[in-house]
């Protein structure tokens, strides 16, 4: 198993990273938002998630939800005015806050854009939705397929003659999501050092579906993109970029598109000597196909890893994510980290001087921290009283 030396911190407590001194008010969510406070807390900075008292979604028991690791956690009523209050201090003393609700839900608790930069001018307000803060489906449900579907990336996700393949929920959540607000606020909070003057982020996930597409837009605007799906160099349509069965019913990915790459692979599966169709000969691509998926059935996934293991004929054998935890690449950079039998991924990306930590679950119980926040004794003591947060 691999070390994880350098690559966990058990706590919560702040002081690695590039981004050591930050400090972010977190308002609780499911999906893209909170994943992107993970990854700021990996990265060295400091924040606070506010709770509601209310059951909403959750991804199971906090303990073991990792997008929730490294940060503090307090259960705020929203709806009473101290517990407003107490979030207004929170964030006077902030340089960033991240939502995830639908437009107008922190208007309406008096905690929008406008109450939030009177409190603090130069706060980046990150905003996370999935369609956009104004337009005719700003306010409309959806989730990732949704997205997908509308940003004219799903059609495009799937083989010939079979339905769009949800590519689980990556592409719109968290690639077009979450990774999309990181870009934005850390642009804002660049931008805000110089000027002493914050602004609101508006991170849409299907924006950043969309803006995922522009190379295969590139494509199709050269001809070189077919909108049938699994036709395509990238869609499964191309027999050297798919995935094919061995024969202990495992799967073999194959990703040979460059024309040397292609001949190490070839050479690999004992076929270069072969009377083979060319590469890019797209006509006779189906026969190409028969070959690579009798020649690949011949063996087993474990002699397949072991005959590929150090070439470059780029084809790997496909890993669920239990097994990629003892990839040799993966144990090498402790990428994945056991801690307590609870498995997640180290803090990425790497930095030489000021590396990031994969911290451990928030703390929830009591608000010990306040002060330190800069949080008023008289604020946290009327919060008390009212109940907005726990005695």
């Amino acid at each position: 198993m691999a070390e994880a030396t350098g690559h966990i911190l058990a706590g919560t407590e702040p002081g690695h990273g590039p981004l050591r001194g930050l400090k972010f008010v977190e308002m609780a969510g499911i999906g893209p938002a909170p994943f992107a406070c993970m990854m700021l807390a990996d990265l060295g900075a400091t924040g606070v998630r506010i709770e509601s008292p209310r059951p909403g979604l959750s991804v199971g028991s906090p303990e073991h939800d990792i997008t929730r690791r490294g940060r503090r956690s307090l259960t705020v009523d929203m709806s009473l005015p101290q517990g407003r209050q107490l979030i207004l201090d929170l964030i006077a003393n902030a340089d960033l806050l991240v939502e995830g609700f639908r437009p107008g839900v922190m208007e309406r608790r008096s905690l929008g854009p406008t109450e939030c930069l009177e409190q603090q001018p130069r706060l980046v307000y990150g905003r996370m939705t999935g369609w956009g803060q104004e337009g005719p489906y700003a306010t409309v449900a959806g989730h990732d397929l949704t997205y997908l579907a509308a940003a004219g990336v799903l059609a495009h996700v799937g083989r010939l003659d079979q339905p769009p393949t949800p590519p689980l929920n990556l592409v719109a959540d968290y690639g077009g999501g979450a990774m999309l607000l990181l870009v934005g606020v850390l642009s804002a909070l660049w931008e805000a050092q110089r000027t002493g003057r914050g602004q609101v982020v508006d991170a849409a996930m299907i924006d950043g579906a969309a803006l995922l597409m522009s190379m295969f837009h590139s494509m199709r605007n050269q001809g070189m993109w077919s909108m049938e799906r699994g036709v395509n160099l990238l869609d499964s349509g191309a027999p050297f970029y798919d995935v094919y069965r061995t024969s202990d019913d495992g799967w073999l990915a194959l990703a040979c598109l460059e024309p040397a790459f292609y001949q190490q692979w070839l050479e690999v599966s004992g076929l270069a000597d072969d009377q083979l169709p060319g590469q890019f000969d797209m006509p006779r691509w189906p026969e190409l196909r028969t070959v690579f998926a009798r020649t690949i059935a011949q063996r087993s996934r474990a002699e397949w890893a072991n005959q590929l293991m150090g070439t470059d004929a780029c084809a790997e054998v496909v890993l669920t994510m239990e097994e990629a935890l003892h990839h040799p690449q993966l144990a090498a950079r402790a990428t994945l980290i056991d801690t307590d039998g609870l498995v997640h991924a180290g803090a990425a990306p790497r930095f030489s001087r000021t590396p990031g930590v994969a911290g451990g679950a928030p703390v929830t119980a009591g608000a010990d921290f306040l002060e330190s926040w800069g949080v008023q004794s008289a604020t946290q003591a009327a919060a008390r009283a009212s109940g907005a947060v726990p005695s």
